[in-house]
Formats: structure tokens, C-alpha cells, sequence
């Protein structure tokens, strides 16, 4: 992962020219090796800060690479309107790809181990549940207005600031760290924290010089290839940043450690639906260099609408701290289905379907109703 990161670093001050077939693969390459790099640093450094603020902050480092192309594009997208679409794009796709594929993927990974058919969550996660629906309720209203601003900015970030808050008050504890990490982890503390310092710079280096070729690399590939870019920034640019996520939580699982699989993914999430999200009227109107907003087409409302339909359901999903089997099985068809029914139709179907299934378990399965009523301090019976 190194190796690559160098390789890309001087392929890109070289000035070599790539052809059309190598200009997303190898910057899309870096971007994959950056991503492992910086979670291998953000273990090391949860040897030193809180348990529950180290998945929050291996949350974030794990997904730095899909920020830098979301955020050039949102950049890009004060100089050229039509980058609004991609922006937006990638936004949706990585928070729709991280519960319609991530949760279930963790929870198929400790089935195959254990053999048991659901996770049961530590009470703990109710904060981030909590916040997790605050965030999506407040998402809905993106759609309706159909425009991010600066107001969006502000309540998401600050979602966002007051659950890093909440998180960093818990005690430390030590992760268990395997491989690299390992060895590493094993040093005395100047050459442990120095060498955790270098993969921190390396891969954000890396992540800057490969980022916009990256997301360029994306749309000239669509442009030769015929292909529509607004699927190959929505699904491929994700999935290439996000799967050392998704490995770090399959790991996870397959050690038998599911509410560290679990604890990091929904962590992710919230970064993702609130952070984010946030970041990018931040830097279009940075980029404009004046107070405006991000205009969204009605294409681009149905995907956030439709994402927040999906993020719902999941908080509903989870609300009596049980991930089962069948619900996994039922997010991963809602979540893959999708792929190939794209119209503005079947859009907003499945949103509606997603919002009805949410309120029909509200409505019926009063272990859920508890729950959700318990995030917030009003626990019931019914």
C-alpha cells in the first residue's frame, strides 16, 4: 500500500500523460491504498484517546478519501453547475452503499463464523442512533427546499460536533490491533506515535494529488465509454473509497468482535449524513467566494430523499438494539435492487416503500416502538 501511494505521488509530479483506460484505475488505486494507510494510523492512535471517540475518529480517517473527491466536486461545482449533480452523486451512493451493503455484509461475516443469525448492539449505541435520527429527520427537509446552504451546513456540523462530544467523554480502551498495526503497536512511544504521524502524511498526500484526477479520471471514462457519469461517481468512486472501511469491519466480525464492526460502520454513517454532508455547501460557497447555495435538480432531491428514507428505516431496524438475519436480508434486496431500476419513478417507490415498512414496524412491533422511544429518554411500554 506504500509502494502504491509512492508510485502514484511520483507518477503525478512526473507529468506522465495516462491513457484513457489507466486514468481512473491507477489515481482510484491510490486512493484505495491511501484509505488503508490512514485506517492503520487511526489504530495506532486509539492506543492513546478514548474507545467509543476511536471508532468515531477511525469513522472519519476511514472515509477522508470519499470527503476529498465529494468535496472537489462541490468545489468544482461553484466554477461549473453541472458538478452539483456529482456531488451529490457520490454523496448519496456512499451512504446508501454503507447500510444497504456494509451492515448486512458485517452481519453474513460473523453468521459464517458463529453461525448465530443476529447481533445483539450494546446499549452505548444508543447515542449514536439517537443522533443518527436527528440527522435524518433533518435531511428530509433537504429535498423539500431543494438547495444545500450554509444553514445546512451549520445544523450538521453541529450535530456532528455535539456527538464527537459525547463519545469523547467515555473511558480507554485499548483495540486489538493484528499485522502491521501490530508490530507496530508494539514499539516504545516515540517511534510508535512517529511512525503513526508519517501514515497520517503519506495518505493525506496521497489522497490530495490523487483526488481530482481520480474524479476526473471517473468522468472521462463514463464520456468514452458511453457509460452515464452520474452512476460511475455514485457507485464506483464509493466503492473504491469506502472498502477498507468495509474490510476493517469484516475483520472486525470475523473476531467474533460484531459491536466493533457494528459501532464502526454506524459511526461512518453519521459522519457521512452529517459531516459530510454539511462540507459540501461549505466548500461550493468557499469556492464561489460569496454566500450562496447548492441548487439541486429534481433528480438529485429524489436520491437524497430516497437516501433518507433508507437511513430511517435502518434507525427503525435497529431501534431494539437486534440486528437479524432477515432484516439484514431485507436491506441488502431494497439496497441492490436498486441498481437496476434507476428512473425517477422507481426512485421515489422505493423511498415510499422504505418510509411505509418504517412506520408499519413503528406501528406493530412494539419491541421497535420501545426503542425508538428509548433513544430519547422516554422509554415506554406498550
Amino acid at each position: 500500500m506504500v509502494l502504491i501511494s509512492v508510485a502514484w505521488i511520483a507518477a503525478h509530479h512526473s507529468g506522465v500523460v495516462l491513457p484513457i483506460s489507466l486514468k481512473a484505475l491507477l489515481p482510484g488505486m491510490a486512493v484505495f491504498a491511501a484509505a488503508f494507510i490512514l485506517s492503520w494510523g487511526a489504530e495506532l492512535a486509539m492506543l492513546d484517546i478514548p474507545g467509543a471517540l476511536a471508532f468515531a475518529f477511525l469513522a472519519v480517517i476511514a472515509v477522508l478519501p470519499e470527503y476529498a473527491v465529494d468535496i472537489y466536486f462541490a468545489w468544482t461545482a461553484a466554477k461549473n453547475p453541472e458538478y452539483v449533480a456529482y456531488a451529490t452523486a457520490n454523496m448519496t451512493g456512499a451512504n446508501r452503499l454503507l447500510i444497504g451493503f456494509g451492515w448486512p455484509v458485517i452481519l453474513f461475516a460473523y453468521w459464517l463464523k458463529r453461525k448465530k443469525n443476529e447481533i445483539i448492539l450494546e446499549k452505548n449505541q444508543g447515542l449514536s442512533l439517537s443522533v443518527l435520527f436527528c440527522a435524518t429527520v433533518y435531511s428530509f427537509l433537504i429535498p423539500i427546499k431543494g438547495s444545500l446552504s450554509m444553514f445546512d451546513a451549520l445544523v450538521l456540523i453541529t450535530i456532528f460536533v455535539v456527538y464527537i462530544y459525547k463519545v469523547s467523554r467515555t473511558h480507554l480502551v485499548e483495540p486489538e490491533l493484528e499485522g502491521i498495526t501490530e508490530i507496530i503497536g508494539s514499539w516504545s512511544l516515540i517511534p510508535r506515535r512517529t511512525a503513526t504521524i508519517l501514515f497520517f502524511v503519506l495518505a493525506g498526500y496521497t489522497i490530495y494529488v490523487a483526488a481530482e484526477p481520480f474524479a476526473e479520471g471517473l468522468l472521462e471514462v463514463g464520456r468514452h465509454f458511453e457509460i452515464e457519469e452520474f452512476i460511475l461517481v455514485q457507485w464506483l468512486a464509493p466503492l473504491a473509497s469506502e472498502s477498507p472501511e468495509f474490510i476493517i469491519a469484516i475483520l472486525f466480525a470475523l473476531k467474533v468482535n460484531p459491536q466493533g464492526s457494528f459501532t464502526t460502520l454506524i459511526s461512518s454513517k453519521i459522519n457521512q449524513w452529517t459531516l459530510l454532508v454539511g462540507m459540501l455547501p461549505l466548500a461550493y460557497i468557499l469556492s464561489l467566494g460569496d454566500i450562496g447555495v447548492m441548487h439541486l435538480d429534481f433528480r438529485q432531491r429524489e436520491e437524497i430523499f430516497l437516501t433518507s428514507a433508507q437511513s430511517l428505516f435502518a434507525i427503525v431496524l435497529l431501534a431494539d438494539f437486534k440486528f437479524t438475519i432477515r432484516e439484514a436480508m431485507v436491506l441488502f434486496l431494497l439496497f441492490a435492487t436498486q441498481l437496476y431500476f434507476v428512473s425517477s419513478t422507481s426512485r421515489l417507490i422505493y423511498a415510499i416503500f422504505y418510509i411505509l415498512l418504517s412506520i408499519l414496524i413503528f406501528a406493530f412491533l412494539a419491541k421497535k416502538r420501545a426503542g425508538m422511544f428509548s433513544l430519547f429518554g422516554k422509554e415506554r411500554k406498550f
